[in-house]
């Protein structure tokens, strides 16, 4: 995102100060950086494991929160 944000505005400043650096020197290492590496770097990982569905609480968990739920002690 960086790299296509110095890019559009051509003004390394404005992305420094966006990134919040204390001197364009840190901002001047996007100028090396190869988008086509980047590239090849995302299509060597794996993409997560993810399950499609809803999240079903342990019952662990919801004791817990019912036991917290009914005491007197707890901050609101």
């Amino acid at each position: 995102m960086t790299c296509h944000t110095l890019q559009a505005t051509r003004d390394v400043r404005k992305v420094s100060l966006w990134l919040g650096h204390a001197s364009i020197q840190s901002t001047k290492i996007y100028f090396r950086a190869d988008p086509t590496e980047k590239l090849d770097a995302l299509a060597k990982m794996a993409p997560p494991t993810l399950q499609r569905g809803r999240f079903k609480a342990p019952d662990k968990l919801l004791a817990m929160l019912q036991d917290a739920s009914h005491r007197k002690n707890y901050v609101e």
